[in-house]
């Protein structure tokens, strides 16, 4: 069945600016792209992608060799049983952050020929972030354990934050990590494994599959968080608003 295009508000960057200086903007942002190449058949992506690569971030999978992307919240399977990016299937961050992904891909290559990091989100529109934030059964008071506040913004929303695991290609599955993505419990707290082994909730192996994943991710400069396994993020909040601007 065919995706219904995500509506990007490229208008919300428009109104930001005056036209002249959007039209600037763009002018600067397609030389950019003929420069590197990159410019052939842009127009004929999805409008969520021709924005990305305008404001400078970049297809994980063009820079990462062997990485894989499953983006799920292209898909219903998601804590949120919702596809909010509609025909957007392909992973963006900002350079330096895929720069750092591609040495954590390298090192787990080196030590693991069989296996590759699978990324399930990387950059998020605010637009995306609301609807998530909105859908979030939580009270407000806990949901930024979650979900950044699309008021604020959060990491995903600079790009330089991502979800991910590791995919066994020898398997075709990816490892065992204890619990699916988007779990919001316990058994997915690095900060509570401790706690989960000895209650039964998790075990060794899946502990030890997860320490694969922090090694690599943190040996190339990433760091995770205490709810979610899965979640590396490459710069502080303080650092991704003095280095980038929030992705509308």
């Amino acid at each position: 069945m065919r995706k219904t295009p995500l509506i990007l508000v490229v208008l919300a960057i428009a109104c930001s600016s005056p036209k002249s200086d959007q039209e600037t903007f763009s002018e600067q942002q397609r030389d950019a792209l003929f420069e590197r190449g990159e410019a052939e058949n842009v127009e004929s992506l999805p409008e969520l992608e021709q924005t990305l690569k305008a404001q400078g971030l970049v297809d994980i999978e063009k820079v990462i060799p062997g990485i894989k992307v499953e983006l799920k919240y292209s898909t219903t399977d998601n804590f949120f049983g919702k596809d909010v990016y509609g025909d957007h299937v392909r992973c963006y961050l900002q350079p330096i952050v895929a720069e750092m992904l591609g040495k954590a891909q390298a090192a787990l290559v080196k030590d693991y020929p069989n296996l590759t990091l699978l990324v399930y989100d990387g950059v998020r529109p605010l637009s995306v972030q609301q609807i998530l934030w909105d859908d979030l059964d939580k009270p407000d008071s806990i949901k930024p354990l979650y979900v950044s506040d699309p008021k604020i913004g959060g990491l995903h929303n600079f790009g330089v934050a991502v979800d991910l695991t590791i995919f066994d290609t020898e398997s075709g599955k990816p490892l065992d990590m204890g619990t699916a993505y988007d779990y919001f419990g316990y058994p997915a707290y690095p900060d509570r494994e401790l706690q989960m082994l000895a209650e039964g909730k998790i075990t060794r192996a899946q502990v030890a599959n997860r320490e694969i994943l922090r090694k690599v991710m943190k040996g190339a400069g990433f760091t995770g968080i205490g709810s979610e396994w899965w979640h590396f993020n490459a710069f502080s909040r303080k650092e991704a608003g003095e280095k980038f601007q929030l992705i509308k």
